[in-house]
């Protein structure tokens, strides 16, 4: 079984939603909770950006183009974090990595993709 694992992507219309989830079964809990958790996207031709992270406060932050559409959140007990997004548009396609902070791990990336 993989140590991460990515679900939720898929294709889907302009106008719709989708909620990727990921888990990581290596991180032992007492340093899962102290962990920043974030995802990252990376379009064709594009570098990796930051869509969002929060910390293990709950206090959470938004790239610029994703604010009021997409909302992070996490479930320690889990080990898992969440992304919901909202209002998918075109420019929000690609793939999608989950990250967990200062451990390091990624997960394996999750194709999105937001047809017009």
């Amino acid at each position: 079984q993989a140590q991460v694992q990515e679900s939720g992507g898929g294709l889907v219309q302009a106008g719709g939603s989708l909620r990727l989830s990921c888990r990581n079964s290596r991180i032992i809990l007492s340093t899962f909770w102290g962990i920043e958790l974030g995802w990252y996207r990376q379009a064709p031709g594009k570098q990796r950006e930051l869509v969002a992270n929060i910390n293990s406060d709950g206090s959470t932050n938004y790239g610029d183009s994703v604010k009021g559409r997409f909302t992070i959140s996490r479930d320690d007990g889990k080990r898992s974090v969440f992304l919901q997004m909202d209002n998918l548009n075109p420019d929000d396609t690609g793939v999608y990595y989950c990250h967990f902070g200062s451990t390091n791990y990624w997960g394996q990336g999750i194709q999105v993709t937001v047809s017009s």
